[in-house]
């Protein structure tokens, strides 16, 4: 992130914080993340909900596909809280994500009133969304389900800008809603044309994923399941169904690896897994962890790692969410375990399930850890 832009997210918090919008309605109960009787298909292309009739200004915006740079700039865990929350109260998902942009670079902001619980800046202003308390009292929803509502969690700080703006008049006025959000002119402008760049096409055909010089990811959607494991959809081997109850970063990872369901079992993803036209067991574990904001895609390029690395990365034994399982003899291999199911590129012998006999990374099925090889199992922090 450049100087500029971090000046540019402070001030706007700072202003916002000085122009003392007035709550108008006070929200009682925590509203649902989800509910578990509605799929919702929040893919690269579109968001797919519940039919409201004739298509609306509203409908037109929301389901526009991120465009290429919305896909490259914004993690995808942040993406697809903007999306679900756009769709819960009836918003365009591009204007929440400018406002994220703005504000604290969609919680990469090094501000630490942007990421870390508690810290404000000398407006009095914290969170990815750079809330003030008063405001959030009253704006605020619980937006992960786990019955707190915080002003510093991205899922809660998303899902509360979305109901501020429903509140302040979007989607009817988007300028007068934005200008609530911080009374500035430029601050309406900035969010605006962040959201003008981040928009696609209005399409239900999904767009590509961060794309390197020579091939892209296959674009994929997102279908919800209840509880904390992931499931293969029925008859679609290639398609894991995100659970609901696990944390945003944890669905982030599956999402991942279904964007790498098509591509064939090769090299091309070192030093970076953007884009590339084949992956292998340890580009697949890297590029699972950029897309879901675990590891920095300049740390990945740098270091490179490759399966013998993750013998000694992360923390300790296996995680309540997500497992790392690595060896360096008798030859190195690493696979990942999200939310119950292996992602892997190694399947001769070791997969049961649909994908059995196809090469490159795929969703596995396996009652046992392959006995090949000595693992050393690790995870994720805090996973």
């Amino acid at each position: 992130m450049s100087a500029s832009s971090l000046g540019r997210s402070s001030l706007a918090a700072e202003r916002r914080a000085a122009s003392h919008h007035a709550p108008r309605i006070a929200i009682g109960a925590a509203l649902a993340l989800v509910a578990s009787s509605v799929v919702f298909l929040v893919t690269a292309g579109a968001v797919l909900g519940i039919s409201l009739g004739s298509p609306s200004a509203y409908e037109v915006t929301a389901q526009a596909s991120p465009s290429s740079l919305a896909l490259a700039d914004i993690p995808s865990a942040y993406l697809a809280l903007y999306r679900a929350a756009a769709t819960r109260f009836h918003l365009d998902w591009a204007i929440l994500a400018g406002i994220g942009k703005v504000e604290c670079d969609h919680g990469r902001n090094p501000d630490p009133s942007c990421t870390r619980q508690g810290a404000v800046n000398s407006a009095g202003a914290g969170g990815p969304m750079q809330f003030l308390a008063s405001t959030f009292a009253s704006y605020g929803v619980d937006g992960d389900g786990d019955g707190r509502i915080d002003r510093w969690q991205p899922a809660d700080a998303i899902y509360s800008a979305a109901n501020y703006l429903r509140a302040s008049g979007a989607p009817g006025d988007y300028r007068r809603a934005i200008f609530a959000y911080n009374h500035a002119s430029w601050y309406v402008d900035e969010v605006e044309h962040w959201a003008s760049v981040y928009r696609g096409a209005a399409s239900s055909t999904a767009s590509a994923p961060p794309t390197g010089e020579g091939g892209a990811q296959s674009a994929a959607p997102v279908r919800w399941t209840p509880g904390e494991r992931a499931l293969l959809a029925p008859g679609e081997g290639h398609l894991a169904l995100v659970p609901e109850a696990v944390p945003s970063v944890v669905q982030a990872m599956v999402i991942a690896g279904n964007e790498l369901q098509d591509l064939p079992y090769g090299t091309a993803g070192h030093p970076d897994p953007r884009g590339a036209t084949s992956e292998d067991c340890s580009s697949t574990v890297n590029y699972v962890l950029y897309r879901s904001g675990v590891r920095p895609i300049e740390e990945i390029v740098r270091d490179n790692p490759l399966a013998q690395d993750y013998v000694h990365w992360g923390d300790p034994g296996p995680g309540r969410w997500v497992t790392i399982y690595a060896t360096d003899s008798p030859t190195p291999h690493v696979f990942i375990v999200i939310a119950g199911l292996r992602l892997d590129t190694s399947h001769n012998g070791t997969d049961v399930g649909p994908n059995r006999t196809e090469d490159g990374p795929r969703w596995r099925i396996l009652d046992q850890i392959p006995t090949w090889a000595h693992w050393s199992v690790r995870h994720p922090p805090g996973l």
